[in-house]
């Protein structure tokens, strides 16, 4: 009966959870482009590795917040956060808890499950 009940809220919670991490990685690109919050450092130019990374956070996590093209953009970051991790992290150490990786390996595969 537990079950039922919570699987009723599946829906919903997931919901929860695209919403909250789209937020969350939306603050990252308007951080590295808008300079909001301000994190004392200059932003990327637009055409740098890290300027095309802040347009998809941006773009992607506008998109995600609002449910539009969910799938296909939550692939697509996904893809970005494991390419991510494996270019900026993987090089510093194998662990992300050693390397300073954790929230690209928690991005990447909570972007993998919604999609």
């Amino acid at each position: 009966m537990l079950d039922r009940m919570l699987a009723t809220f599946a829906p919903l919670m997931l919901s929860v959870l695209r919403i909250a991490t789209a937020l969350t990685f939306l603050s990252h690109g308007t951080a590295k482009l808008l300079g909001f919050p301000d994190l004392g450092r200059a932003g990327p130019a637009m055409l740098s590795l890290s300027g095309v990374a802040g347009l998809l956070e941006l773009a992607g996590g506008a998109l995600l917040v609002i449910g539009l093209f969910t799938r296909p953009v939550a692939f697509v970051l996904s893809g970005l956060m494991a390419f991510a991790y494996f270019i900026g992290h993987f090089p510093r150490g194998i662990t992300p808890i050693g390397n300073g990786g954790e929230a690209a390996y928690l991005f990447c595969f909570v972007f993998l499950y919604i999609a």
